[in-house]
């Protein structure tokens, strides 16, 4: 499956975005997607992961209660709601596919990034 994730930009602390991440492939609706994000210096951060049909969610400490992790199979689409942004959260986000097992961080295809800066 390939992947193209959207809706980055700028945004003042405690603001909110919502990014977009565009799949392709007909088998979209079977995946376990997910959400990552790096920072500058630092190693890629698990956020969030959504089973087949959206029923089933996992959040990482650090943005859970902040963001949402959504899915529309009709669109091939899963979203990242975030809410109260910090400066902290300055990152390129990732979207990615199909991890080898539920809770598993080992994502078989990635997307390219969007970019993500929360100002003070």
């Amino acid at each position: 499956v390939q992947l193209q994730a959207s809706g980055g930009g700028l945004v003042q602390a405690g603001g909110s975005l919502r990014l977009s991440c565009a799949a392709s492939g007909r088998t979209f609706g079977v995946y376990v997607m997910g959400w990552f994000r790096q920072a500058p210096g630092k190693g890629r951060e698990f956020l969030a992961s959504i089973n087949w049909s959206g029923g089933r969610t996992d959040y990482a400490d650090s943005v859970k209660g902040r963001f949402t992790i959504s899915r529309d199979n009709a669109k091939s689409t899963i979203y990242l709601q975030m809410n109260n942004l910090k400066p902290e959260d300055t990152a390129i986000y990732y979207c990615a596919a199909e991890p080898s097992a539920w809770g598993m961080t080992d994502f078989r295809s990635w997307g390219h990034g969007t970019q993500v800066t929360v100002s003070s």
